[in-house]
């Protein structure tokens, strides 16, 4: 017998599994991330560097997905993606986006906001060589990311011939991963904060919202510190 469907507005949870308090904030947001994203790791989540990333084309329609965070640092957060997809277009026509990290799980999540820049091209190559065999033939099988394509035999016969242009058999000492080129329309961003919200569930709704801020409009040095009503 099929489970009957749950009415979204009755599903309730009291969020009771920690607090954020401001005697117990860095100064640094980077830190605190840091400590979060540690415990969200040590707890077992699944991808914990799954993050939601928020885009604009140039005339102002939104769009969202999720793709993996790849490092992060004073600089900001770093991605990899397709750069003539969706994200990678809205990307090139305004350069600015938000990040949700949604750790449901730890009843976390952390928002981050501000301009995105293209990272150089030996910061891209140098990650790619560190992908898996398949996931490097497997940038070359999407190069029409987010465009239509017959079906999934089309998907399937680009892998193919990818594999059998560059096998895994790099010539002997070189790097690992250099077997398979980095492609031109593939690369790596950095959104650098302006703005770092970090939200932990309280009882009652009445949770915790700590927001840091540049100090000064485009700088980097500096935050203020602001709590939120949630």
């Amino acid at each position: 017998m099929d489970s009957p469907t749950p009415d979204p507005a009755r599903l309730r949870r009291s969020y009771e599994a920690g607090e954020l308090s401001e005697s117990a904030l860095p100064a640094d947001p980077l830190a605190l991330f840091a400590a979060w994203f540690a415990d969200v790791h040590a707890a077992g989540l699944v991808e914990p560097n799954a993050m939601v990333l928020a885009t604009a084309s140039g005339d102002g329609v939104p769009s969202a997905r999720t793709v993996l965070l790849k490092g992060y640092g004073p600089q900001g957060f770093r991605f990899f993606t397709n750069l003539t997809s969706h994200k990678g277009r809205d990307l090139a026509e305004n350069p600015r986006a938000a990040l949700v990290f949604p750790w449901h799980p730890m009843y976390r999540q952390v928002r981050v906001a501000g301009p995105v820049l293209q990272l150089p091209r030996e910061e891209t190559a140098a990650y790619f060589r560190t992908r898996p065999y398949g996931s490097r033939l497997g940038a070359w099988a999407s190069e029409n990311q987010s465009g239509v394509i017959p079906g999934r035999d089309a998907l399937e016969r680009r892998y193919a011939e990818a594999a059998e242009r560059w096998p895994d058999d790099p010539a002997p000492g070189a790097p690992e991963g250099d077997s398979v080129p980095l492609p031109d329309f593939w690369g790596g961003y950095r959104l650098v904060p302006e703005s770092i919200e970090f939200w932990q569930g309280r009882r009652d709704r009445l949770h915790d919202r700590i927001r840091y801020g540049r100090a000064a409009p485009g700088g980097t040095e500096g935050w203020v510190v602001e709590r939120l009503s949630p």
